[in-house]
């Protein structure tokens, strides 16, 4: 359980710089909407787990 929980972060973590960067470059909203969702996705199935 551990070792999922620390995946599921290190996903996080990615995702968030993802967006992060997408903001930053200016991209196209599309791309940063996606990343934003995908970000949202991660974080709802870390809290939804329990950690």
């Amino acid at each position: 359980m551990r070792d999922a929980k620390e995946e599921l972060v290190k996903n996080i973590e990615t995702a968030r710089e993802r967006l992060d960067s997408s903001i930053e470059k200016k991209e196209r909203y599309e791309t940063i909407y996606r990343n934003s969702v995908e970000l949202d996705r991660l974080i709802e199935l870390y809290i939804a787990s329990g950690f």
